[in-house]
């Protein structure tokens, strides 16, 4: 039976996470279904609702204000139409933002067509900032550091995060706890982060492909050594999440219900594990909490939050 830590109100109040790293705009239409398109074999949606939410990085900070703690985030966005309707969308949530403009970057939106509860399609309208802002979000990062307990950087892979080695760097001088959701298929520039988050695939991409408990023990020990990391989170869908660490590691369970979505689930339990961190649980404390967490975002639509009283009301 697993043991869950429990945190008050007021612990969660005092937590401070700073999130760095790609904020997006996640779309949504939705439609009625009635007709195949006479111009090629594929559904025509007449679109009936239109909804916006605050997706990627931004969404990570949600996560962590909606569970009742304190989010900074820390990006770079366009100055475009996506990029104001972002910030509208966040100043509404209690996230303190520090949004660096580019003028010439497009502020990455997430377009999904849903029709009949189901997305059809997905359209991604996006480019990479220029190194001059990426720089001057460093420095933005070195001022904002000392008054947060956890730093979580939210890597998708858009360029926001082009100077996270030397980010890391500093916040590892300064005794904070480093969370990374990591993307590609080099981590050696996550090295002596406090946890890296990877689900299945994203692990294959850098230590292969595994046809055993031991094996898959064994590669995800050796990377975390080789990276200096205190531990490894694997994220694994149905078969629940493992953390690698030195004392060996920790197994749960997923939690039993029905999924109705994915999006967002590994936001909702990185941010779930910083947030935690940051209110004083061990990292094998935080994380059959987060387990728990990314079980009840699944069974809601598109990117989705949990609350303090929906993490801990069963407890």
């Amino acid at each position: 039976m697993t043991t869950f830590s429990k945190l008050s109100r007021a612990q969660m109040t005092q937590a401070q996470v700073l999130v760095v790293g790609d904020a997006m705009l996640d779309r949504y239409w939705y439609g009625a279904v009635d007709r195949i398109s006479p111009e090629a074999p594929v559904p025509v949606v007449r679109v009936t609702r239109e909804e916006e939410r605050i997706g990627g990085a931004a969404n990570v900070a949600y996560n962590i204000v909606t569970l009742g703690a304190q989010a900074s985030l820390l990006t770079v966005v366009g100055d475009d139409d996506a990029s104001h309707k972002l910030e509208a969308l966040v100043a509404n949530t209690g996230i303190r933002t520090h949004f660096g403009r580019d003028p010439q970057l497009q502020t990455t939106v997430k377009l999904r067509v849903i029709g009949r509860q189901q997305q059809l399609l997905r359209v991604d309208f996006e480019n990479t900032p220029k190194s001059e802002i990426l720089a001057t979000q460093s420095a933005t990062f070195a001022t904002l550091l000392p008054t947060h307990q956890a730093v979580l950087f939210s890597d998708y892979g858009k360029g926001g995060l082009a100077h996270v080695g030397d980010m890391i760097a500093l916040a590892h001088a300064s005794g904070k706890k480093i969370l990374i959701d990591p993307k590609g298929s080099d981590y050696s520039r996550y090295s002596r982060a406090s946890l890296i988050t990877p689900n299945r695939a994203e692990l294959q991409q850098v230590v292969g492909s595994w046809s055993s408990e031991e094996e898959l023990r064994n590669k995800s020990q050796n990377l975390r050594q080789q990276l200096q990391l205190e531990a490894l989170l694997v994220t694994r869908s149905e078969e629940g999440m493992t953390l690698y660490d030195e004392a060996g590691e920790l197994h749960v369970s997923a939690q039993a219900r029905e999924v109705f979505d994915v999006t967002g689930a590994g936001d909702t339990v990185i941010a779930t594990m910083a947030a935690l961190v940051a209110a004083g649980l061990s990292l094998r404390e935080a994380m059959p909490l987060a387990n728990r967490a990314g079980g009840v975002v699944v069974g809601k639509f598109g990117t989705a939050t949990v609350s303090y009283d929906e993490l801990f009301s069963a407890l």
